[in-house]
Order: C-alpha cells, then sequence, then structure tokens
C-alpha cells in the first residue's frame, strides 16, 4: 500500500501533470488517498513527482 500526499499545487502545471493529480483523486494541498502499489501507479507518481509526498503504508 501506497500513501500520496499533495504538498504542491498544481496550478501553472502543464495539462498532462494537472490530469494525473486529478486522476488520482487528490484535489486540495494536504489531501491524502492510499492506493495499492502496480506498474501504472508507479508511472503516475513518477510524472508528479515534485507536487506530492510517497509513503509505504
Amino acid at each position: 500500500m501506497v500513501k500520496v500526499t499533495l504538498i504542491k499545487s498544481p496550478i501553472g502545471e502543464v495539462k498532462a501533470v494537472k490530469a494525473t493529480v486529478e486522476s488520482l483523486g487528490l484535489k486540495k494541498i494536504r489531501s491524502e488517498k492510499t492506493f495499492e502499489d502496480s506498474p501504472a501507479l508507479q508511472g503516475k507518481l513518477k510524472k508528479v513527482a515534485h507536487l506530492v509526498k510517497v509513503e509505504n503504508v
């Protein structure tokens, strides 16, 4: 399990990064979601690594 927390706003980012943050279900700063680890999730996290904090749960 992986806990993902939005720590920086996606305002000013390109559309693809904004869409990835939205697809993760993160709407506001400090919002958190927990996911099962998968290759698709790892690709999304790599794209938005500068905006999120990732913790193993």
